[in-house]
């Protein structure tokens, strides 16, 4: 059976139970059918709510796990690479190409991040089959939207359905221009009735103006990835959008950068939008977990020692050195933090105090909360070395040491063996939306403005202003004095990055370990499965 016939089985095989495990009745004749408006009369608002929650709880998988939308938004930028390390890291490959751009249509995390979005549309779709109120229904296309902006920014196209339509038929498919617009008149249809009083880890008008906001900047990309245009008018949305939220006082910097990230960070002053872990996984295992345990060595701290992290997830030098905004000299040691504390390496309670790890970059040598130095598995000092062999393969003594770790969120080491991480994913912040007005501002011949913004924030992280930025150098993707640069040190490991390099125009530019690139690579191939599944969908070129 085709996936496209099969979601709306599996959601009245769903509600079935749900009605069964309850006191309602549905009298049903053999061979007979039930309607959707059938079921939502007879089970009401809870089973719409549950149908609702499913979708909401769809996020956690492509959003939290390092082989999802992570990888293919931050491992194929000069954020992050997961180098071999000896036998751990190879499966053949499939790390390696991310990187450095040479990935084909059969592999498995474009395939599965393809999947995985599509559930999340399918799953809002049906919320809007089953009879919701309108505050439901609205979140719901926000969800939806979601999905389908992932969708056209990584993919360039989305299958997409609505109540109603002929299930025996596969779902049209928008593209580009038109995929754009869906998109925006869905988020502005959903707009007055998403409950203003509900919190970031539902969807919100904030966070559907932040969308919206996103969808105006990347509109331009979409139709011509090559030659990225920004329409005036569309400048002018993210401008109004982004003043709005900024305007309503509801935001603020926090004092300290990695408490937006940390156990409890539920009530950052920062969150728009965010996946709440609650009924997540636990903290050594999958999902938020993997935030850390994808990028600490096998020897780091954990309640679990021997076996903490998975040593693999790295990121380059010059990214690194991007946050010296200076004439002084990188060292890539703790004297950089002065350069910029979101750089991390400061003593951060309940994460230093207890295993010795200071959230942000790590490099050179680690300590336990001891003060006592670590070692690898060979008895190595456990220092992490910036340079990574230059096909990315390590092979010598030092294979468990190389490259600069990041730990963006702070470990919860009270959920180990446990519960859930109290960690939430950060999925919209407010620094994104100043950042994306600021460069609205800039596109359209407001620099001062721009530059004010940015040095707002600046001011807010610890960090020195800014003298003068440009968008971008597109000789040099580092270029630490550029718009692009800030949005890096802001938002490092928070799945945008691959989005900014195209809109900003470098993304085919070379940099550390990518010397190269084919245009081709500007959209990842629709995978053949889905092709053999919805005829629809075309193969983008160059595939």
């Amino acid at each position: 059976m085709k996936p496209y016939k099969m979601i709306t089985k599996f959601a009245i095989s769903f509600l079935a139970v749900f009605a069964m495990s309850g006191c309602t009745k549905l009298s049903e004749d053999l061979g007979s059918t039930l309607t959707n408006s059938q079921v939502s009369s007879a089970l009401g608002s809870a089973g719409t709510g549950l149908l609702l929650s499913a979708a909401y709880a769809d996020l956690g998988g492509p959003l939290t796990s390092q082989d999802q939308v992570f990888s293919l938004m931050e491992n194929t930028t000069d954020e992050s690479l997961v180098p071999t390390r000896g036998g751990d890291w190879d499966d053949n490959g499939v790390w390696r190409v991310m990187h450095n751009h040479t990935w084909n249509a059969d592999h498995g995390q474009i395939t599965s991040v393809f999947n995985s979005l599509n559930k999340i549309n399918f799953d809002a779709t049906n919320v809007l089959g089953f009879n919701p109120s309108p505050a439901q229904a609205a979140e719901a296309k926000f969800i939806r939207a979601l999905a389908l902006y992932y969708l056209l920014d990584l993919y360039g196209q989305f299958p997409i359905r609505n109540p109603g339509d002929n299930l025996l038929l596969a779902p049209t498919v928008k593209t580009g221009a038109d995929g754009a617009a869906f998109i925006i008149a869905e988020l502005n249809a959903a707009l007055p009735n998403l409950p203003a009083g509900n919190g970031s880890d539902k969807a919100n008008p904030d966070a559907a103006r932040v969308l919206l906001m996103k969808c105006y900047l990347q509109q331009g990309t979409w139709t011509n990835r090559a030659a990225p245009t920004f329409a005036a008018a569309d400048m002018a949305q993210v401008i109004s959008l982004g003043n709005a939220i900024i305007s309503g006082g509801k935001y603020s910097y926090n004092a300290n950068y990695f408490d937006n990230f940390k156990p409890g960070n539920d009530f950052s002053t920062e969150a728009i939008f965010r996946y709440n872990n609650t009924a997540g996984v636990s903290a050594n295992n999958s999902g938020i977990g993997a935030r850390w345990n994808m990028t600490l060595h096998y020897n780091s701290y954990t309640p679990s020692a021997p076996n903490a992290g998975w040593n693999g997830f790295s990121t380059i030098g010059d990214f690194y050195a991007s946050f010296n905004t200076t004439g002084a000299p990188t060292a890539y040691g703790p004297s950089d933090t002065l350069f910029d504390p979101r750089l991390g390496g400061r003593n951060y309670l309940g994460s230093k105090t207890i295993s010795g790890i200071n959230p942000g970059f790590l490099v050179n040598q680690q300590y336990n909360e001891m003060g006592v130095a670590e070692k690898d598995r060979k008895g190595n000092p456990l220092a992490f070395d910036p340079k990574i062999a230059a096909d990315m393969k390590e092979t010598g003594s030092n294979l468990e040491l190389t490259g600069i770790r990041v730990v963006k969120y702070p470990p919860d080491y009270t959920q180990y063996g446990g519960g859930p991480a109290g960690n939430d994913l950060m999925i919209f912040r407010y620094p994104d939306v100043v950042l994306m007005v600021a460069e609205a501002k800039q596109r359209t011949g407001d620099a001062a403005g721009a530059l004010l913004m940015v040095n707002a924030l600046r001011t807010g992280r610890g960090a020195a202003p800014l003298i003068s930025m440009a968008l971008a150098n597109t000789s040099n993707v580092e270029d630490p004095n550029t718009l692009l640069a800030e949005r890096g040190r802001e938002l490092y490991w928070e799945s945008v990055r691959r989005t900014d390099l195209q809109r900003f125009g470098v993304y085919l530019k070379p940099w550390q370990y990518k010397p190269s690139d084919d245009p081709k690579n500007l959209i990842f191939p629709v995978p053949n499965s889905a092709l053999a599944a919805n005829p629809n969908l075309k193969q983008n070129p160059g595939y």
